[in-house]
């Protein structure tokens, strides 16, 4: 079953470009993942440093995987850094009839 997956992302003061490169980095990596469907970055309107990411997964054992690579623990290392709030993360799978 695909996992979408929606994240919440704000830079601490003064490091919105750093967190940008960074974040920009990471879609590049993903996007190389067999279970990545898609990854997709956006910047709030007349928020800099306010960043949303739209993914889908092919399955819950691709998004761990992926949560393991290099990149994403690098991310995570990194993020005391470069982050102004936590992470805020929406998991869940498409609702049909």
């Amino acid at each position: 079953m695909h996992i979408y997956l929606t994240a919440f992302i704000k830079a601490a003061p003064g490091k919105e470009a750093a967190l940008k490169d960074f974040l920009l980095n990471m879609v590049s990596e993903s996007k190389k993942e067999a279970a990545c469907l898609r990854y997709d970055l956006q910047e709030e309107v007349g928020q800099p440093g306010s960043f949303i990411f739209h993914e889908l997964w092919e399955s819950e054992e691709g998004l761990t995987a992926h949560n393991s690579t290099p990149h994403i623990k690098a991310f995570a290392a990194e993020a005391p850094n470069l982050l102004g709030a936590p992470v805020q993360i929406i998991k869940g799978h498409l609702v049909t009839k």
